[in-house]
Formats: structure tokens, C-alpha cells, sequence
């Protein structure tokens, strides 16, 4: 897997998600994601912010949120939510499908798993079933470090992740079977809609 691979994945991610969000009906672009409090629109305000913003106002940003990153890209993503059009938004997105962001410290997989995770809340949040392609899932497992999987701070004590789609799987105890991606969002703190866990515990990830 070189950064060539990965950074011609992250542009047919982007590609494939600007094609999606435009076919999304207005009423859509205002539905409820698997982020919490955040819309469609607020995710995608969220996932192009890098590209529209400096480095420095950036700073300027985190400084205002006494540095909580979470804080600060929640205001940003509410605030770009509410001034910015669905249009505007797509637009932001699919010019910018080859930018060269990347997350501080992440490097080239750690953008590509930043636009899978957050395409994820958009399309399973609205159940349109999209499914990452079998190797753009694998790079994104591939660089899950245990520093990763501790950011999100979810509780996986007692647990098997297993995939039914991959050959992949995480943590030991009682097995949760899902697709991959599914599997991806439980790490990522995400309640899924039921239906797409398998397991005596998989109720602990459903909402």
C-alpha cells in the first residue's frame, strides 16, 4: 500500500460522495446523521472545513474553543452549516476531491479514514445501504493502531469484533459479526440502526 494507492482512494471516496450527496432531496440534506446533534449538512460543513479554512484561522478557532478540538469543530461545522447552501456545501467537496489535507499527525490513511467514517454516518444515518469498496475498507483497517482505536474511547471490554464481509476482526470475547464498515462505526463510538450487528452483545452498539 503506498501513499499513491491511498491518496487515489481518498479521491474516489470524495468522488463517489459528492455523486451521492447530489442526489440527496433538500429534506435529506436536513435528516439526522449517526453523529450526534449533527445533520448532513453539518457533517459535510464538517469533512470539507479543511479545505475552505487556513491553517491560521484554524488556530484562531481552537484557541476560541479554549483548545477542545471537539469543541471547536462542532461551532465550525454548526456555524458553516447554517450560512452555507446544500449547494455550496457539494460544491466545496467536489472541487476539492484531489486536496492534499491531512489530519494532524495521520498522514494520507488517516484523511482517507476521515471521509470513510464520516460518508458512513451520512449513508447508513439514512439507510441508503452504500458500501465502501473491499479494498478502500481494508487500507482504513489497516491503520487502525490501538492510539486510534483508544481516541474514540469506546467500551469494547469482552467483546469480538468480526466481519462478515472481511477477513478482519478485533478485541476478544463474546462475538459481534457485521460488515466491516459497520464494525468500523461501532470502534468509532457510532449506535447503529438495528439490523446491522449479529451477537449476543450487538444490542450494546444498536440504538
Amino acid at each position: 500500500m503506498t501513499e499513491e494507492d491511498i491518496r487515489a482512494a481518498v479521491t474516489a471516496e470524495r468522488s463517489e460522495q459528492a455523486d451521492l450527496l447530489a442526489t440527496l432531496r433538500p429534506d435529506q440534506w436536513d435528516a439526522p446523521t449517526l453523529c450526534a446533534g449533527w445533520r448532513v449538512r453539518e457533517v459535510v460543513a464538517h469533512t470539507t472545513m479543511p479545505f475552505r479554512t487556513s491553517l491560521g484561522r484554524t488556530l484562531v478557532e481552537l484557541a476560541k474553543a479554549g483548545g477542545r478540538f471537539n469543541r471547536m469543530a462542532d461551532r465550525c461545522a454548526r456555524r458553516d452549516a447554517a450560512r452555507m447552501t446544500s449547494a455550496q456545501l457539494l460544491a466545496a467537496l467536489r472541487d476539492n476531491v484531489a486536496h492534499p489535507w491531512k489530519p494532524p499527525g495521520g498522514g494520507a490513511l488517516g484523511a482517507l479514514s476521515h471521509d470513510v467514517i464520516h460518508g458512513l454516518d451520512i449513508t447508513v444515518g439514512l439507510g441508503l445501504g452504500r458500501r465502501i469498496p473491499p479494498d478502500r475498507m481494508a487500507m482504513v483497517l489497516a491503520g487502525l493502531a490501538p492510539r486510534n482505536v483508544a481516541f474514540f474511547g469506546t467500551d469494547l471490554t469482552g467483546v469480538t469484533l468480526r466481519a462478515t464481509d472481511l477477513d478482519w476482526s478485533h478485541g476478544s470475547g463474546t462475538p459481534v459479526r457485521g460488515l466491516a464498515q459497520d464494525l468500523l462505526l461501532v470502534i468509532c463510538g457510532r449506535r447503529l440502526p438495528p439490523g446491522h450487528l449479529e451477537g449476543e452483545a450487538a444490542s450494546r452498539f444498536t440504538r
